[in-house]
């Protein structure tokens, strides 16, 4: 499964990159704002840094603005992957979008069905929102098993990138399942790594080896 990094936190992005952590980057509106930086600039560098895909998102809610702005995000660098709205709208714009060549993220997916007509127009990934799911009481996991039937049933090439995602259980449940991507904060990357156990088996060899006196160097 590949891991993108959901932020726009440069320096969160090049610890993680510096360990083969991410292999791509996704960012919104929020993101944006959070970073504080104006989009182009912070997206470019983004850009620069990872070589994968970098979702960067459309804010308009007609088909023709968000072709239009997708465009003028496309020229940042050559691995943006347009951001769109899983709306009637979006579906046009994503169509539109593919037809010319672009990679195109369906966003704010909440059924199978959404996520079915987003392949249709051709979707380079399709981003169900597995926390936002739970939040309803809802298994977001469902979900992700769904679409990765139906898009196994009849051979879709559609990306499941696992979005919203809350936890390192969210992480090794889309594994299992088989989401192609998941895209996740820095600070979940960083939780897979942790353990009670490791943490007590690791104090256990210290203290051990602190009583034998001895030095490796």
């Amino acid at each position: 499964m590949k891991f993108f990094v959901d932020t726009a936190d440069i320096d969160a992005i090049r610890e993680l990159h510096a360990l083969g952590m991410v292999d791509g980057v996704t960012t919104n509106p929020s993101l944006i704002m959070k970073s504080g930086r104006d989009i182009k600039e912070v997206t470019k560098e983004i850009c620069d840094l990872v070589d994968g895909p970098v979702s960067a998102e459309t804010v308009a809610l007609d088909a023709e603005g968000m072709i239009r702005e997708g465009l003028i995000l496309k020229e940042i660098a050559d691995n943006i992957a347009i951001k769109v709205p899983l709306t009637w709208e979006g579906l046009k714009a994503c169509k539109a979008l593919t037809d010319q060549g672009h990679m195109v993220n369906v966003t704010l997916c909440f059924s199978a069905n959404q996520a079915l007509l987003a392949a249709k127009a051709g979707a380079t990934f399709i981003s169900p929102f597995v926390g936002r799911l739970d939040d309803l009481n809802i298994d977001g996991m469902e979900l992700i098993s769904d679409i990765r039937e139906i898009y196994d049933n009849y051979g879709f090439e559609t990306q499941i990138l696992a979005a919203s995602i809350r936890t390192p259980n969210h992480m090794s449940e889309a594994a299992r399942i088989g989401a192609d991507v998941a895209t996740a904060p820095p600070s979940v990357i960083h939780a897979m790594a942790k353990h009670v156990l490791t943490d007590k088996g690791l104090d256990a060899f210290l203290k051990d080896w602190a009583a034998t006196g001895q030095n490796i160097v």
